[in-house]
């Protein structure tokens, strides 16, 4: 299989002492079925579903929780669940979270929804911190069925002929043993978070497909580079094509000198970049790096009709990865990320496909073009490159 000889060279791009294929190998968990969801509509659906037909557990794990339709509806579902007897547990950060409605907290409270506000901003109250914040977006359901991805608990997310804002975001059904990884990465933040315990459902033995899934997290400060490791092999065992969308991208010098390197070694390297972003800093920030790249070979596309919020990179048609982690230094330093790195062939399709279909509505960025835009830009992208550790 094409994704096997993939997984050699990107196995082969490990440090010395990290062990044979076999000893790497099971990171990558097999027998997972992973469905690709492409916008929030559908994502939101699929999710409604899942929650719907709950009977032991749900755990939410998420960014931001607006108190707007969609989380309204997202609570409705939950509260629903809790008064049936399931056991639901809800994470939102504090930072994220900044503009919810108390009284929507109050309401999923009183039905029994068991609530963890990750890391409260104010000095005064238990578990506070300003940094580190939770980036993850995770739903499992039963221990059967998980959802991760990009996408929050928000109206943003929903297309526009819904009456969202249509963010271009990425998301992905599992069901298979990388769903209990998912659930342990849950529990882990609530245990540590609130010193309360509680028991996982089994795993079942039954593999539903045939996606080798690995379910990467920053979760301890020793592993907080683990994913952006997987991501520098993963490019340098590219031999045909590297396609990334990430919404804050600001690749630190390692990364961005990985892209140049594959690039001119004759791997078509393309990203799709913000054309306007939600924070302003991290885009001028992130755009300071584009002279290198552009000049090596790597072609930058720009996403301008909504706000690009995807987090998602398919390599050699082989090695896909899709999840909450930002190429900046907050994902790698300071927030709690997961990514999903798939090697399915078929899956990578898929996502290929909205790839390609995106790149036919962005504006390729041409390098002479590039170095002409305005001395004005040229100096606040310089400014805030500056500070590109504190965002």
């Amino acid at each position: 299989m094409r994704w096997s000889q993939f997984l050699r060279r990107y196995l082969h791009r490990l440090p010395p002492g990290s062990g044979d294929f076999n000893q790497n190998l099971d990171k990558f968990l097999p027998g997972n079925r992973i469905t690709w969801l492409s916008n929030g509509g559908e994502a939101y659906r699929s999710m409604w579903e899942a929650i719907d037909s709950a009977r032991q557990s749900i755990h939410l794990e998420t960014y931001i929780l607006n108190s707007d339709a969609t989380g309204l509806e997202f609570g409705r579902r939950l509260m629903e669940k809790a008064r049936q007897g399931v056991s639901v547990r809800l994470i939102f950060d504090s930072a994220g979270s900044l503009d919810i409605a108390p009284a929507f907290l109050d309401r999923l409270r009183r039905a029994g929804v068991l609530l963890l506000e990750y890391h409260p901003l104010a000095p005064w109250r238990a578990r506070w911190a300003w940094s580190r914040r939770d980036h993850r977006k995770i739903l499992v359901v039963d221990g059967r069925v998980a959802f991760t991805g990009g996408m929050n608990i928000s109206q943003d997310q929903i297309p526009c002929e819904d009456g969202g804002q249509g963010w271009n975001d990425a998301h992905v059904r599992i069901e298979g043993p990388a769903v209990h990884e998912l659930n342990r990465l849950f529990r882990t933040v609530w245990f540590k978070e609130t010193k309360k315990w509680f028991s996982l459902e089994d795993i079942e033995k039954s593999l539903p497909g045939d996606s080798w899934a690995w379910v990467a997290a920053n979760q301890e400060f020793l592993h907080r580079h683990r994913i952006r490791r997987a991501y520098l092999n993963a490019l340098h065992a590219a031999r045909r094509g590297v396609c990334i969308a990430n919404a804050y991208f600001l690749p630190d010098h390692g990364i961005a000198q990985a892209l140049a390197g594959a690039a001119r070694h004759g791997v078509s390297v393309r990203i799709l970049v913000p054309g306007r972003c939600d924070h302003p800093a991290v885009w001028r920030a992130g755009r300071r790096t584009y002279d290198l790249l552009l000049r090596n070979g790597v072609r930058l596309f720009t996403w301008e009709q909504s706000i690009l919020h995807a987090k998602m990179a398919v390599i050699d048609g082989a090695w896909c990865a899709v999840g909450s982690y930002n190429m900046d230094h907050r994902s790698l330093r300071h927030n709690l990320e997961v990514n999903l790195h798939v090697l399915d062939t078929e899956l990578a399709a898929q996502m290929q496909k909205k790839f390609e279909g995106d790149l036919g509505s962005a504006r390729e960025i041409k390098l002479p073009e590039w170095r002409r835009r305005p001395l004005i830009d040229k100096l606040r992208e310089r400014f805030w490159y500056q500070f590109r550790h504190f965002f």
